[in-house]
C-alpha cells in the first residue's frame, strides 16, 4: 500500500503537490489511467492531448500521464511546451479531452495537472476529478500501475507543435495590424509566455515594439515569483515601463492563462476594469454581428467592482454573476451562452475560446483598445474607476462561523442587505455607498474580505469596523 494520499493535493479544481514525494511519474501514470477510465472512454473520446509548462519535472510526469492514458487503448497527443491557454486550445480545436502539467505560479518545487474534457470543458471535484483521484488511489495502493493494457493494444503517442495555429486563431479573433504603434513590455516571470508572446505579439507587421523581461524558460523563477498577483512581482515591470517610456506593461503567471496590466506610469490597472473593458469590446462585437444586446450576457464573479455589471447595463446587456472559481464561470457562460466572463483574480474566459480562459486574449483586447484610440491607457480605463477598492484582505480566525455571524449583524445593523451566493455579501444602496464580500477559504481557516465603497473615506471606514470584527477574539 502506498504511502502517497492523492487528498491531500488533488484540490478543487486541480492537481498541486510537491515533487516527488507527491507528485511522481508513478502518481501521474496512476492519474492518467484513471483520466482515461473516467473521463476519455466514457465520453467516446478518441484520444487525449497533453501539454506542459518549463519546470524540470514537467516532461516526465507529462510521458508517465501519456503512459497510463495509453495503456487503454487510447492515442495521445503531445503538444510539449505551452502555455495553459494553448492546451485549452489543443482541447477545442482537436475535441479532446487534455491534460496540463502545471503547478502555475506555485514555488518551482511543486507541479501539478489541469484536466479537461473535450472543448475545453473543465474537470473538477464535482465532474470527475474526485473518481480519478479515487481510482488513481485505489491503483497505488494496489501497485498496480505497470502499463497493463486493458483493451489488449496500447494507443500510439505522436508529438505535435500547435504554437503558430494558437497565435493564429488569436488573431482571428482580435486584429491588432491596423492600430497605432505601440511600446508594451511584457514581463514573462521566467514562465509560459516566454514562449507564447513573442509568437502572438512578435509577428510581422504588427506595430509593436515589444520590451522582453524575463523570457527565457526557468522552473526555478530566478528572477521573482510568476504570481503578478502580488505587488512586489510587479516592480521590475513597473520600472520598466517608466525607463522605457512604453504605453503599457503586461505581466503574466507561470502558466500564462492570467494576464496583469499596468499603465503607462506604471501604476496597476484592476481587474475589474480589465473585465469592463474587455466586456464593453465583446457586447459591442456581438452586437456588430447581429446580436440583440438583450440576449447577450457576461458574466462575474461575485468580487468584482460593482463597474463591471454597471458598465455590462448601460450597453444593454444582461450581467450575470457567480461564485468565484473557474468551474462556476465556465458552468454558468455555457448556460447562458455569455460571451464573456471575468474574475477579480485576472483569469478572462471567451465565448470564443471555448468558454475557458485565456490571459493572451485579453492582453490582445486591451492592446487593440489602447491602439485604436490616441489617449494613454489610465485615460482609457479612467472610465471604469468609479469606486474605491481594498483589494483583497485575509485573516486567519479559529471560528469562521462566529466572525462571519458577528460581521453580518454589524452589517445589518448599518442597513445593509444580505446576499450568500458566495460567502457573505452585504450591500448598503443608501449614501454612502458601500459593499463587501466574506468568503470562507476552501483550503485553511482564513476569511477573505474585499471592500468597495464610493470613496476611499468609505472604504476604509467599512474594511477597518469589519477587520475588527473579523479579528476579535472570541
Amino acid at each position: 500500500m502506498t504511502d502517497v494520499r492523492l487528498a491531500d493535493f488533488v484540490k478543487a479544481y486541480d492537481v498541486r503537490g510537491l515533487v516527488p514525494t507527491q507528485l511522481n511519474p508513478r502518481v501521474a501514470q496512476a492519474l492518467g489511467s484513471a483520466f482515461a477510465q473516467v473521463v476519455a472512454q466514457p465520453d467516446g473520446d478518441r484520444g487525449v492531448v497533453i501539454g506542459h509548462d518549463m519546470r524540470e519535472s514537467s516532461p516526465e510526469l507529462a510521458r508517465a500521464f501519456a503512459a497510463g492514458v495509453a495503456g487503454h487503448g487510447l492515442d495521445v497527443t503531445m503538444i510539449g511546451l505551452c502555455s495553459t491557454d494553448g492546451l485549452y486550445y489543443a482541447s477545442g480545436s482537436l475535441d479532446l479531452p487534455g491534460a496540463m502539467f502545471t503547478a502555475s505560479h506555485n514555488p518551482a518545487q511543486y507541479n501539478g495537472i489541469k484536466l479537461c474534457r473535450r472543448g475545453a470543458r473543465p474537470v473538477s471535484q464535482d465532474s470527475g476529478l474526485a473518481e480519478i483521484r479515487d481510482l488513481a488511489q485505489w491503483t497505488l495502493d494496489r501497485a498496480e500501475v505497470h502499463g497493463v493494457v486493458p483493451s489488449g493494444r496500447p494507443g500510439n503517442v505522436t508529438e505535435t507543435d500547435l504554437l503558430a495555429p494558437y497565435a493564429a486563431y488569436l488573431h482571428s479573433l482580435v486584429d491588432l495590424s491596423a492600430i497605432r504603434p505601440l511600446r508594451v513590455v511584457v514581463d514573462a516571470g521566467n514562465g509560459m509566455a516566454g514562449l507564447t508572446v513573442p509568437e502572438v505579439l512578435g509577428l510581422d507587421g504588427l506595430p509593436l515594439d515589444v520590451v522582453a523581461l524575463y523570457f527565457e524558460l526557468d522552473g526555478t523563477f530566478p528572477h521573482h515569483e510568476a504570481n503578478p498577483l502580488d505587488p512586489e512581482n510587479l516592480r521590475d515591470l513597473q520600472r520598466a515601463v517608466r525607463e522605457h517610456h512604453a504605453d503599457l506593461g503586461l505581466a503574466f503567471d507561470g502558466d500564462a492563462d492570467r494576464c496583469f496590466v499596468v499603465d503607462e506610469r506604471g501604476e496597476p490597472v484592476s481587474p475589474s476594469a480589465i473585465t469592463a473593458l474587455v466586456a464593453a469590446r465583446e457586447i459591442s462585437r456581438a452586437v456588430a454581428a447581429g446580436q440583440d444586446p438583450g440576449d447577450v450576457a457576461v458574466v462575474h464573479n461575485v468580487i468584482c467592482s460593482r463597474v463591471v455589471p454597471e458598465t455590462i447595463a448601460e450597453l444593454g446587456a444582461r450581467a450575470v454573476r457567480t461564485r468565484v472559481g473557474h468551474s462556476f464561470i465556465k458552468a454558468h457562460m455555457a448556460e447562458h451562452e455569455a460571451v464573456f466572463g471575468g474574475e477579480h483574480s485576472a483569469h478572462y474566459y471567451f465565448r470564443d475560446f471555448w468558454y475557458a480562459d485565456t490571459g493572451m486574449l485579453a492582453a490582445l483586447h486591451v492592446l487593440a483598445a489602447l491602439g485604436e484610440q490616441e489617449g494613454p491607457l489610465s485615460q482609457l480605463v479612467a472610465r471604469y474607476d468609479r469606486y474605491a477598492a481594498s483589494g483583497e484582505l485575509n485573516s486567519r480566525v479559529t471560528d469562521v462561523a462566529g466572525a462571519t455571524a458577528r460581521v453580518r449583524d454589524w452589517a445589518l445593523a448599518q442597513g445593509a442587505t444580505e446576499d450568500a451566493l458566495d460567502g457573505l455579501t452585504m450591500t448598503h444602496e443608501a449614501d454612502p455607498l458601500w459593499w463587501f464580500s466574506l468568503r470562507p477559504s476552501n483550503t485553511e481557516p482564513l476569511l477573505r474580505l474585499n471592500v468597495e465603497a464610493k470613496d476611499a473615506a468609505t472604504m476604509e471606514q467599512v474594511r477597518d469596523a469589519v477587520l475588527d470584527l473579523v479579528r476579535q477574539e472570541a
